[in-house]
């Protein structure tokens, strides 16, 4: 088996054994490494030139799909050894995320886009169309983006545990959504919370990062994004901020992961400042990346260490778990190319490269240039 770390792609595996590929998305496309006695090695490049934004593996077929920005979309049938374009229908080729799940009987594939739209396949990618609903919620009018060219998109799509017409998708910024009837309507989830902004007429958080959905409770939903941690145990009828002592008053939690087996142990990638501020530091911004555990569901979090950089230029911009037999595996990505991981969890970690493209969402790596 295979698993992917990306961006924007598939953050949580669960296995019957560890996994002995790992496919890495890079801004100079996809890294395949294998793991053998001597630990993991580099054995394979593909679509080189490419900033890969997610990575899946559509587990009925085998078929692995890329998505890349201002790439489109691109799938293997053969386990990676060749790639083709699939993107007949797609009217935007920007591609933030990628999602699959199987709904009776038949496999349907989403694609996230800049713009914030949604795209599905139900042929494994050879035709595609849009979900045009997403687009005709209320708030769509007002989903931007800070940065030029101030345009919102779909950073990550997931789906409920119990109900495979459910569907959530995060719009940073603007909306965090759920369609229970595989995205004919849509409702808007974060209109009440802690995050207030002048410019809206709602008191609510609109920097959407990506969700987990608890398996044991699907309205308890965790969700990440510009702001903090933010926990709801009603669905989305009303939210709190979590925090840890130790995060700055400007933490970025992005990367967000769980054992899917014991969901209380979850995983969150974050930078100590945000990019504001590091478009402020130019050559000498620091996001001073972190990865934090929490044995309690997010209600207390630990800082780990144990291998990792006690200081780092640069953010995790990607973060995956698998669980294969109670044995726990994390990995996380950064904007300096390199590649961490643990196998116990959390409590130790090693590196696997430091030399490749950046792992990273589509302009943070400039951000984070080195100075």
């Amino acid at each position: 088996m295979a698993i992917g770390l990306s961006h924007s792609g598939t953050n949580v595996y669960l296995a019957g054994e560890r996994s002995k590929q790992l496919w890495v998305a890079t801004q100079d496309g996809l890294v395949l490494f294998e793991r053998g006695s001597a630990g993991w090695r580099e054995t394979q490049r593909a679509l080189r030139g490419q900033h890969i934004s997610a990575i899946i593996f559509e587990k009925t077929t085998g078929t692995i799909f890329a998505g890349a920005f201002f790439g489109s979309i691109h799938a293997s049938a053969d386990g990676g050894k060749t790639w083709e374009r699939r993107d007949n229908g797609m009217t935007i080729h920007d591609v933030y995320s990628l999602a699959s799940h199987v709904v009776d009987g038949k496999v349907r594939v989403y694609a996230g886009t800049q713009p914030a739209h949604i795209f599905v396949s139900e042929d494994l990618g050879m035709h595609w169309s849009e979900i045009p609903s997403l687009r005709e919620v209320p708030s769509a009018a007002q989903w931007s983006f800070p940065a030029p060219p101030h345009v919102a998109h779909t950073k990550f799509i997931t789906f409920d545990p119990f109900d495979p017409n459910a569907i959530y998708a995060c719009v940073e910024q603007g909306a965090f959504l759920k369609s229970s009837d595989l995205g004919k309507s849509w409702k808007q989830l974060n209109t009440v919370g802690l995050y207030k902004d002048k410019n809206r007429p709602v008191e609510h958080f609109y920097d959407v990062h990506r969700c987990l959905i608890d398996p044991r409770k699907p309205d308890n939903i965790y969700v990440t994004g510009g702001a903090g941690l933010y926990v709801t145990h009603s669905g989305g009828g009303s939210w709190e901020r979590w925090t840890a002592p130790d995060w700055a008053a400007d933490v970025y939690p992005d990367g967000f992961t769980w054992n899917p087996k014991n969901p209380d142990m979850m995983f969150v990638a974050a930078a100590e400042h945000n990019p504001v501020t590091w478009r402020q530091a130019g050559p000498a911004a620091r996001a001073e990346g972190k990865i934090y555990r929490s044995k309690d569901c997010g209600k207390s979090w630990q800082r780990l260490a144990g291998g990792l950089p006690a200081s780092l230029k640069h953010e995790f911009g990607a973060l995956c778990l698998e669980e294969a037999n109670g044995n726990c595996a994390i990995f996380g990505g950064t904007t300096g190319g390199e590649v961490f991981c643990s196998e116990d969890s959390g409590e130790s970690w090693t590196l696997i490269t430091d030399k490749l493209a950046p792992i990273s969402k589509k302009g943070h790596e400039r951000l984070l240039a080195a100075s």
